[in-house]
């Protein structure tokens, strides 16, 4: 498995994540990858997707 440097990523939160409630996802986007990780637990790996991959994820998120 192959392990993605993300310290210079820039990170955003979920305009759908919990608030206040410490319940936050995170993306961030590299060339050919996004990462997708839990707010308060920032030191652990993040989940690595491809870019077409996260976009199937958000389209199946969004569609009722």
């Amino acid at each position: 498995m192959r392990s993605t440097d993300f310290t210079t990523a820039v990170w955003r939160k979920s305009t759908h994540s919990g608030g206040d409630s410490g319940q936050c996802v995170e993306v961030a986007a590299l060339p050919g990858v996004v990462g997708i990780r839990d707010s308060k637990n920032t030191h652990r790996p993040a989940l690595t997707v491809s870019p077409r991959a996260f976009g199937r994820l958000l389209h199946e998120i969004k569609t009722p």
